[in-house]
């Protein structure tokens, strides 16, 4: 009951009672990525692999533009009729060649479904594996019977945002009003939701960047997320427990008793439910503190 005392005594806290519009924050990972390597069969991929590259590479005699494809489940994350109100892309850098400086890496919409097939290239991954079926590659959406309009995949030649990227192996995050009008339109029309292509400096070689993919292995931390804050529609915000159109402090008791008494009945059937797993548990706590302390 730690954390009923502990939300009582935040009902004294009088600058609590202070209306504000809920906002909600999601953050989720990938449902999938790959790797478009410039090949004139469309024969390498890396849908399994643990990176994904970005921008030209420089192996021996095999200079190879590169192109990451990533995207999410954004429907399956945020509520119907929501407000986007920003999206950060976070990706962590796992290399760059030496003395390659800062490189400009952009993201575009993508303009077409595409597949994350169970190819997984070898050592550095910088030379992709032979692509298996479903797999993306520099001429399939699907390997190999669909194939992209243009090689090197379809996507808005407006990049939705670009950052420079170093050789340190850091975070780095992408976030524009762009990509928040991109996430919106994903999450209003489901059916063209083809995430983000990544491109890399594609005119110099040994610019290429590898970052960790959802696939990699050795710390879940180092995988890509998506950041969304997102205002939900008018018609059932979880947080405004007592219905009057604000969430602030007198929220917090219709809570708590609905939390600690299965015989409360709230004003609405969605409120509780901050998480949305449908039903209002211990796992609504923290998401309805956010709501409280965004």
């Amino acid at each position: 009951m730690k954390c009923k005392r502990w939300l009582g005594a935040c009902c004294a806290a009088t600058w609590l009672l202070t209306p504000f519009v809920a906002a909600d924050e999601v953050i989720i990972s990938p449902i999938k990525d790959n790797t478009l390597y410039e090949h004139q069969d469309g024969a390498l991929s890396n849908g399994a692999g643990e990176y994904f590259f970005a921008g030209k590479t420089g192996i021996f005699a095999d200079f190879r533009l590169h192109r990451a494809l990533i995207a999410f489940d954004i429907a399956g994350s945020v509520p119907p009729g929501s407000t986007i109100d920003s999206a950060a892309l976070r990706l962590h850098l796992a290399s760059a060649a030496p003395g390659s400086g800062e490189q400009p890496v952009s993201l575009h919409r993508t303009l077409a479904d595409w597949g994350e097939g169970k190819s997984d290239a070898e050592d550095s991954e910088g030379r992709g594996a032979p692509a298996s079926a479903g797999d993306a590659t520099w001429l399939h959406t699907f390997f190999d019977s669909d194939f992209w309009a243009s090689a090197g995949g379809d996507f808005e030649a407006a990049a939705s945002a670009t950052e420079l990227v170093g050789i340190t192996r850091t975070f780095y995050t992408w976030e524009t009003p762009e990509m928040a009008a991109d996430v919106q339109s994903w999450l209003d029309d489901p059916a063209s939701s083809f995430g983000w292509t990544i491109r890399g400096n594609e005119t110099e070689n040994q610019t290429a960047r590898r970052f960790n993919s959802r696939e990699y292995i050795d710390d879940a931390g180092l995988r890509p997320v998506l950041t969304i804050n997102f205002t939900p529609s008018g018609g059932c915000d979880p947080c405004d427990m007592d219905c009057d159109g604000q969430v602030n402090a007198f929220d917090i008791e219709p809570f708590l008793c609905l939390l600690f008494d299965a015989n409360c009945m709230p004003c609405d059937t969605c409120t509780g439910d901050v998480d949305g797993n449908g039903v209002v548990d211990a796992f609504d706590i923290e998401p309805f503190l956010n709501c409280l302390f965004p």
